[in-house]
């Protein structure tokens, strides 16, 4: 167990603004057998979850575009294309995501399942995201969607095609990590776009 290579020896708190971040002073026993005193700081936002809505029959997907400042302080001057995508808020990461797809969507998704998950930044971020995908059709449209504009959200729908969103990746449309991995898993385990293009 890596908890035993672990002592943490200090904890600070930065920021408790929006999330909470922390520098944390620790030693750890490397592979040598010598204790390095080390320290670190962490941004911890809670765990989240992210969704791909997909249609086989008229081969598209679900996404959404929206203002998110940290890519824009970094270069990028245009709205981020994502998957629909919130934090779990201490629910469960399928009840969050189902409350989210809709919120930011309009479309209520009831058919979903968790494919995998991941660390998205861990030399710095704590969060944990679920990855999950779900099949829907228009008559899943219940809302007109948008986001919560009391959180400061104002969000456009997408619904390209699987190959159009592929292209969106390529030509750096579609920048954003966790959209970029479900639209490859859609690629290769439900859309099948390796045998589509032999």
């Amino acid at each position: 167990m890596i908890a035993d290579r672990v002592r943490v020896e200090d904890v600070e708190t930065l920021s408790d603004d929006w999330y909470v971040l922390k520098k944390t002073t620790f030693s750890f026993l490397r592979a040598d057998g010598m204790w390095q005193r080390q320290s670190r700081e962490t941004y911890d936002r809670g765990n989240g979850a992210v969704i791909l809505l997909y249609d086989l029959e008229r081969r598209t997907v679900v996404l959404t575009r929206q203002f998110r400042y940290p890519a824009f302080v970094n270069g990028h001057d245009d709205l981020l294309i994502e998957a629909p995508a919130g934090l779990l808020d201490d629910a469960t990461a399928e009840v969050r995501i189902k409350a989210e797809v809709e919120e930011e969507t309009g479309y209520r998704a009831a058919d979903v399942r968790e494919v995998f998950d991941a660390f998205m930044s861990p030399g710095s971020v704590t969060e944990r995201l679920h990855f999950f995908v779900g099949s829907y059709c228009a008559a899943d449209k219940v809302a007109e969607g948008g986001g919560n504009a009391d959180e400061g959200e104002d969000i456009e729908r997408l619904e390209p095609t699987i190959d159009e969103a592929l292209e969106m990746i390529a030509d750096g449309r579609i920048r954003d990590g966790k959209t970029i991995m479900l639209l490859q898993y859609a690629a290769l385990n439900l859309f099948d776009v390796r045998k589509d293009a032999a």
